[in-house]
């Protein structure tokens, strides 16, 4: 194994993905509390050691199963290039693995100062949750998925869990509220709106064993669906700034909008190995608005 084929399976250009929500969250936390910077960074550290956890798993039971071949639409990383061999990979699954539980650990005992109580148990679940939810995706008897199911974790954990868990790690296990439900929301619409345009983008190579929304759907009405979840996102962002109203600082994200867009012209007008540039685009625009959100209520209080 190398280092170029290791990196080359993280995906790192997936990273921004996870980071926006997450980012999100501790944002909104440092405009309604005095969050403490070394368990932000550990929020950060677990959440990236948590995505890389993910994209290995994925790749490995994607091999696995038979499902990425030559004929595969999107890059070829580590493993299905040749550069790793599968007990090289589990290997490496298990390091991260490692990482993240150290690394969810010391996030949980820095900000809630021990490991003995309900919310730190709690927490402490939740990321068990998030560790199997990450290998399951493609690996096991059932993996959901190859089940139509990867949109619901998607919508969970990289929506819900992201902004509203990482506000509630950040204000000390107190402070969450309603409203955080509707930018999680928002998050998580943007983040399965990714899984959903890789999803169109392999439907050619997926239908032989693999079942996903986008196949489900067929092309055209995937397509609607990559639609509404972008404007499903936008509203709910909207809402929650129109909630928070006091200062138009809120609105900076509203920038973003041409990007998003492009995103959408370049699903209706492009297939197979043409639409692979949408995907990074509408990670780094979703990254960029979570970013301009958090930045925009932070400003209101300057």
């Amino acid at each position: 194994m190398t280092v170029k084929a290791a990196v080359k399976s993280m995906r790192l250009r997936t990273l921004p993905l996870s980071m926006g929500g997450v980012a999100l969250g501790i944002l909104l936390a440092v405009a309604d509390w005095k969050v403490d910077w070394l368990t932000a960074v550990l929020i950060v550290l677990t959440t990236v050691c948590l995505q890389i956890l993910s994209n290995l798993s994925n790749e490995l039971g994607d091999v696995l199963r038979g499902t990425d071949t030559a004929e595969r639409q999107g890059p070829q990383y580590g493993l299905n290039g040749g550069g790793m061999t599968i007990p090289e990979m589990k290997t490496l699954i298990g390091v991260f693995v490692g990482l993240c539980v150290v690394s969810g650990t010391a996030m949980t005992w820095r900000a809630l100062g021990t490991l003995l109580d309900l919310t730190p148990i709690l927490v402490l679940m939740l990321g068990a949750a998030a560790i199997m939810g990450a290998m399951k995706y493609t690996l096991g008897p059932s993996p959901y998925g190859y089940r139509a199911k990867g949109d619901i974790y998607v919508f969970l954990f990289f929506g819900l869990v992201a902004v509203m868990g990482s506000y509630f790690v950040c204000t000390q296990g107190t402070g969450l509220h309603w409203k955080l439900l509707l930018p999680a929301s928002a998050v998580g619409c943007f983040s399965v709106g990714v899984l959903n345009v890789n999803n169109i983008r392999d439907m050619k190579t997926d239908a032989a064993n693999r079942v996903t929304i986008a196949i489900k759907l067929g092309p055209q009405k995937a397509r609607i669906y990559q639609t509404v979840l972008i404007v499903a996102g936008w509203l709910l962002m909207a809402a929650y700034c129109l909630l928070c109203w006091p200062s138009w600082w809120h609105w900076l994200w509203v920038v973003t909008l041409p990007l998003y867009i492009k995103h959408l012209h370049m699903v209706w007008t492009r297939e197979d190995r043409a639409l692979d540039p949408a995907l990074p685009l509408l990670v780094i625009t979703t990254f960029a608005l979570c970013l301009l959100v958090g930045i925009g209520f932070c400003a209101y209080l300057i």
